[in-house]
Formats: structure tokens, sequence, C-alpha cells
């Protein structure tokens, strides 16, 4: 008997699916955005990319915390899901000063309210990793709010469980990859809470879009990074001279070439596993650990 699917939402990346009353279906397109603007061009197989380091992730971190994920479907970029009741943060972890963070920081000498030492550098490494929560905004940019909001937001004992969830994600990922010759700078999450009440690590997990990934070995502090994520893109956007408003510009073929290159090149480093047998095979990246 064939299911029925119900489409509920599109997101930047990825379409959400109604499968019945207790899973759903995430299928993590080949879309690309930057600025918040979707842009016109796609980047070829980056969707399975996502998808399988989700999968890999789950599958590593399920000790730590409870997953949402309950199948990885044979196209490497449909995923069956738990239903959850989702918080209204996105929880992000800083292990260097990058991206909004430094933003903040050149501003006021911290970020979310955690002051800073002074005198760091763009892409510095942090004393210590922080949690740094913001709001999920429905439209334009996700804003960065200090820990008393976000406990006003979703109470101050699970603040502090999420908080500590977060950090331990991270510190688990950061070590996986630095063991691969990759930084993990950043990462956001997002959680929600099953039927007991459980946190639960939802959407997806380290993957180039949700995290900033740089090679080790040309690691400079001091300015922007080499990375194995989008910025790339955002760099070949930013040198357009592009408002950032809608429409985005196309892509060269190059920038496709070099994006989906970057990407892959972080699936294949992180999980140990080749590319084209994921594709053959998605359930490799549940199989155990990379070697």
């Amino acid at each position: 008997m064939s299911e029925t699917l119900v489409h509920v939402a599109s997101g930047k990346v990825r379409e959400l699916f109604t499968i019945d009353e207790e899973r759903l279906l995430l299928v993590a397109s080949d879309r690309i955005s930057t600025f918040d603007v979707v842009l016109p061009t796609e980047i070829p197989d980056k969707g399975r990319v996502l998808t399988g380091l989700s999968g890999f992730w789950f599958a590593q971190t399920g000790g730590i915390c409870g997953n949402h994920l309950l199948a990885l479907r044979p196209d490497g970029r449909s995923t069956e899901c738990k239903r959850l009741e989702m918080l209204p943060l996105e929880c992000v972890v800083r292990g260097y000063l990058a991206g909004s963070g430094w933003k903040d920081y050149q501003r006021s000498g911290s970020t979310s309210g955690r002051a800073l030492p002074e005198g760091l550098r763009e892409s510095d490494r942090l004393p210590e990793p922080i949690f740094t929560p913001s709001t999920k905004a429905t439209t334009g940019h996700d804003e960065n709010i200090d820990a008393e909001q976000a406990s006003a937001l979703v109470g101050e004992e699970r603040f502090a469980e999420v908080e500590a969830t977060a950090l331990a994600l991270y510190r688990f990922a950061s070590e996986h990859a630095a063991a691969r010759g990759i930084i993990l700078a950043d990462t956001k999450f997002e959680f929600g809470l099953d039927e007991h009440g459980a946190l639960v690590l939802a959407d997806e997990a380290f993957t180039s879009d949700s995290s900033r990934f740089w090679p080790a070995d040309e690691y400079a502090p001091g300015g922007t990074q080499p990375s194995f994520d989008k910025q790339y893109v955002r760099d070949y956007c930013e040198s357009l001279g592009w408002d950032k408003t809608p429409p985005g510009p196309e892509l060269p073929d190059e920038v496709v070439a070099g994006t989906r290159a970057r990407y892959v090149e972080a699936f294949e480093r992180l999980t140990g596993i080749a590319f084209d047998d994921y594709v053959a095979d998605p359930t490799v990246v549940r199989a155990g650990p990379a070697q």
C-alpha cells in the first residue's frame, strides 16, 4: 500500500511532509541560500551531503542525546523523522570567533550577553566553547539573545539542559573533526521534545550548512578562513556588490563546481566514507564510527 504524503512546509533548503500522526518526511534539496536569500542556482548533490552527514552524526551522538531520525530513504536525501514539539531557539555553540559572534564582539566586546577577553582577532579560538542562543526568525535574520532571554522562552531548567547538551555535542564533534584535520569553528542545533518531554536533537547535525568547517592546516587567525561550507558562495556573492535582497545572483559553473567539491570533501573526511558509496547505499553512514 503506497503512503499518502501531505506537504507541510518549504524551508530554504528542505521540504517537509506528513507521513502519519507520528512521522514526518524531511527532504533536503540542492538549493543554497546566502544572507537568507535562496539563490537561483542549485549545487548538485548538496542535499545528499547534508542528509548523509546528519545521518552519520545522529548515529555517533546517540549516547549524548536522542535524535529524531527514524530511517534514511534510498534516495539519500529523504529522512523519516519523529514528530516533536520544537523549542523556539536556535542553539549555537562557538569554539572560535566568527560570523555574527565576531560582529557582536567588534561592537560590544561580547556576544549573546557573554563578555569575551579583550584583543581577540577574527577567527581566534575562544578560551572555551560558549553557548550563544538566538531567536528562530520566520522572516529576516535570527537575533542573538542572552541566557536570561532564552530562559524566558523555554524555562530555566530546560535552558540549562539544552546548554549542557549542546556543549557536549560540540565537544564530541570537534574532537572527531580535529582528528581528521578539520576545525569545527561553530555549529547550530535545533532541539524538540518528544511525547514524554525528553530533549531530542532535530533537523540536522554538524552539516556544512549548520557549521563552519575549516581546514586545520590552513588556519590563520586574523581574518576569514578557507572553509568546507558555503562561505565560498558567500564570498562570491559579496564580490558582486549585491544588495543581499531577492532575487539572488546566478552562480557561475566554477563556483558551483567548487562548492560541490567542498561539500563532498567535508562529507568524506568527516565520515571516512566515499561519497559514491553513500549514494549507492545511504545506510552506510549508520553502520558505525569512521576509522
